[in-house]
């Protein structure tokens, strides 16, 4: 009796240490928090106090997640307070949502070991389930997995009668039943966890961080990807890889990831499709397909040798990089002079009041970058105004200048045309008489 005795505490103890380990590394709490802080804040007209309640109520109680998240989407607690009185009837009917998280726990476990057997290097991490204001359903900062609960446990039923121009892309994104693809979201996540970068240099390295992360879950998971813009990607794939092409060398990601719809073909974020895309037929022509996951999960996106080695051994492109980048080069906007007098001049009159810098066709006037040149801040002139021309192909930049002086400046890249395709960067020098 006695060794039955001491077989049973063992096996007592091993079972609750397995349950533990299983479950320590998902993280809820901060959801019971926010909704006791969220109460609490419906109680008063105060917004100084409804601050202190948020503060000690939920922020001052929060989990290590809680801080990342917010410093990933660069949340304050006034936006959050915001949130709370713009929305109520959202926050009223995602709230049951919320409370689901920790009914996730032992599928997205699953969903981990799944990973596991086709990703044997998986690395764990912990996943905290927070709340967030409203700007990501899920990201990852220093190798924590950070779920925004509020958006990631949504549903068609969802209220999102209040919401602004500015979260319009809640709406179609709740009507797919969030809630549904918690797992896949998770993986998704924990994929990043495992890359080497926490994003790419361009548009293409940024598409494939991001579509890697969404192809290799439907390997483990053995489930297609939830993200409306990967099947109308397969739906369109010439259209979309030819319009990708145009830009994919360009440091702006804007029209293509994380966007507004504001692209030509009215979809968000198509570059997952892309990057997704790449990895598929990179994968299919793996021989080796546990060493292609490797592969693709272990790219390093900063370097931009083993990405287009990456890329141009999948096919997907319609020509090698090299041909691709020229012609981009090609491509991309210039200036074409100065209209008050020729760059280099040595004998510009002090009195000139205007600098026009025209541009090789129109320029996004949303955007403007202008910087010290290489002779440093001392050579930069006193500038009281930068203002584009209606037609966006110039820009006047109204300025003070001495006599008897050398000036310095650059027009940057971050000019760009309505394409987003980056200005040719220009240094403007001369000197005063």
């Amino acid at each position: 009796m006695k060794y039955l005795s001491t077989a049973l505490f063992l096996t007592f103890n091993l079972t609750c240490a397995l349950a533990q380990s299983n479950n320590h590394f998902i993280i809820t709490s901060d959801i019971d928090h926010f909704w006791e802080a969220y109460d609490k804040i419906q109680t008063t007209s105060d917004t100084s106090l409804q601050l202190e309640y948020l503060d000690k109520l939920f922020f001052e109680k929060g989990s290590e997640g809680l801080p990342l998240i917010m410093q990933a989407r660069r949340y304050t607690p006034q936006e959050y307070l915001n949130a709370i009185h713009k929305y109520p009837m959202f926050w009223s009917s995602i709230r049951k949502n919320t409370l689901k998280s920790k009914d996730f726990a032992t599928a997205i476990e699953q969903g981990v070991e799944k990973l596991k057997v086709i990703y044997p290097d998986l690395k764990p991490t912990n996943i905290y389930f927070t709340i967030g204001a409203l700007r990501t359903p899920g990201t990852a900062l220093n190798k924590q997995l950070l779920i925004g609960s509020e958006l990631a446990t949504a549903d068609a039923h969802t209220n999102t009668s209040e919401f602004t121009v500015d979260f319009s892309h809640l709406k179609p994104y709740f009507a797919t039943n969030p809630i549904n693809d918690i797992v896949f979201l998770n993986i998704h996540e924990y994929i990043h966890i495992q890359q080497n970068t926490e994003g790419g240099y361009d548009l293409l390295s940024q598409s494939l961080f991001e579509g890697i992360a969404e192809f290799v879950p439907t390997l483990a998971l053995e489930k297609s990807s939830p993200t409306p813009a990967i099947n109308f990607g397969k739906n369109n794939a010439h259209r979309v890889r030819e319009a990708f092409e145009k830009e994919m060398f360009s440091p702006w990601a804007y029209n293509w990831i994380w966007n507004d719809f504001e692209n030509e073909f009215k979809i968000r974020d198509l570059g997952y499709y892309v990057g997704y895309a790449i990895a598929e037929q990179y994968y299919t022509k793996a021989q080796n397909k546990t060493l292609a996951i490797k592969a693709l999960i272990e790219l390093d996106f900063n370097q931009p040798s083993q990405v287009e080695a990456l890329v141009d051994q999948s096919g997907y492109c319609s020509k090698p990089l090299k041909v691709l980048k020229k012609r981009f080069e090609k491509s991309r906007p210039f200036v074409t002079g100065i209209k008050e007098f020729k760059n280099g001049s040595k004998k510009v009159s002090a009195d000139t009041q205007q600098i026009t810098i025209a541009f090789s066709e129109a320029m996004d006037t949303r955007f403007r970058s202008t910087d010290y040149g290489k002779l440093g801040k001392d050579y930069f002139p006193d500038i009281l105004s930068a203002k584009f021309a209606e037609d966006g192909k110039s820009i006047t930049y109204e300025v003070r200048l001495k006599p008897n002086q050398t000036y310095q400046f650059v027009i940057e890249q971050s000019f760009r045309n309505s394409n987003a395709i980056p200005l040719k960067p220009y240094i403007v020098e001369f000197s005063t008489q």
